[in-house]
């Protein structure tokens, strides 16, 4: 994929990935999401950027050693400093045709100057209609996670 937005790895699982049930370890995932997704909002910021959130983090299918991995991370929404993005993760078997999805998450970066201060970003816009279908998807992923930070500070009292 060559657009801007856009950011894809492409790797073998290796036997280091494992966990005690011989699938790739979910941690090992969610890192190999981040690492994406760190370079999807790096490429389109132009800054470096943070973690804000990871929301809706699916686990589908398990990961097998040998295993043909793509992580395809997508900017699908931008707020004033904020970059959301669409994370998908494939694996299949190298010689096969059998690519099957894996994972999918929204993961939420923040562009950051030298200081570690928010800084504005280039707005998102959707190109096509899957694009815009994705951006609301998106939104109701953001408005979520605030409704889930209001609900922790009023309901437990956590801040």
């Amino acid at each position: 994929m060559s657009r801007d937005n856009v950011v894809e790895f492409r790797f073998l699982a290796e036997p280091t990935d494992v966990n005690f049930g011989g699938k790739v370890h979910g941690g090992m995932v969610m890192k190999w999401i981040d690492q994406a997704s760190y370079a999807c909002a790096a490429k389109w910021s132009k800054r470096y950027s943070v973690t804000v959130s990871a929301n809706g983090i699916r686990f589908i299918r398990p990961i097998l050693v040998g295993q043909l991995v793509t992580v395809t991370a997508q900017i699908v929404h931008t707020g004033k400093t904020s970059m959301h993005i669409y994370v998908v993760v494939r694996a299949g078997d190298p010689k096969a045709d059998s690519i099957v999805i894996t994972n999918r998450c929204f993961i939420t970066f923040m562009a950051v100057d030298e200081t570690g201060f928010s800084v504005k970003v280039p707005k998102y816009v959707p190109v096509n209609k899957e694009d815009k279908l994705l951006e609301e998807v998106a939104m109701h992923a953001k408005d979520f996670a605030k409704k889930l930070d209001v609900d922790f500070e009023e309901k437990l009292g956590w801040k």
